[in-house]
């Protein structure tokens, strides 16, 4: 009997990215694609027991994921706290059968631990302590449950107008005022900078937030 092949759903198309999601992907199809776009970060892949769903996102999406990186890294630097930045980082887990690429992820309150490791396992490994999500397009794979699934405890979500911080408690993501991985970070001050980098330079923006950070630990 011939297997069938793959089934693709119509891509869908946005001003801000375009999918497409794939049905009936084997594990060792969806870790050699991994392998093969490595080289290509304009694609990222998700994936959920055989359904693979490939993201090409456009500038609205990228401008937005970089805002809220330089917030964290500005912040980070300012306060003197150690990180661990692994971008777009793969996470993945053979035995739950799911992987994905959060937008930026950074390991925050165990970066000491990571520290060094070239290779993490998150079957024996802690996760980032945060996950960047930016969902500006309903893409067809919610992608929250695989968070979940893979244990990551705090993902802050912006859909192009609105951010939420979200912590990963008995197995679901509710809603936080304040960040667990950066306490003087809140909801409030997060969509106030966001908004406040659509009328300033960006340089401008960044110093701003500098000093900010400064002034919470004078």
């Amino acid at each position: 009997m011939v297997a069938e092949p793959p089934k693709a759903i119509p891509p869908q198309r946005t001003a801000t990215s375009s999918s497409v999601l794939l049905q009936g992907i084997s594990w060792d199809t969806y870790q050699s694609l991994v392998q093969e776009l490595e080289s290509q970060p304009s694609k990222r892949l998700t994936y959920d027991n055989g359904l693979l769903e490939i993201f090409m996102p456009l500038p609205p999406h990228e401008k937005n994921k970089k805002y809220l990186a330089r917030l964290v890294e500005i912040i980070t630097m300012t306060l003197g706290i150690e990180i661990c930045s692994l971008g777009f980082c793969t996470w993945n887990r053979p035995d739950l059968v799911k992987g994905l690429e959060p937008d930026e992820c950074y390991y925050i309150q165990n970066g000491a631990i990571i520290r060094g490791k070239m290779n993490i396992d998150l079957a024996i490994d802690l996760p980032p302590d945060l996950a960047i999500e930016i969902d500006i397009t309903s893409l067809s794979l919610p992608r929250l449950p695989i968070y979940a699934a893979l244990g990551i405890p705090e993902v802050w979500q912006f859909d192009g107008e609105k951010i939420v911080l979200l912590a990963l408690i008995n197995g679901q993501y509710q809603e936080i005022p304040v960040s667990i991985a950066l306490p003087i970070v809140t909801t409030v001050i997060l969509q106030d900078w966001l908004t406040q980098v659509k009328t300033m330079g960006e340089t401008t923006w960044a110093m701003a937030i500098q000093r900010w950070a400064r002034e919470t630990i004078d």
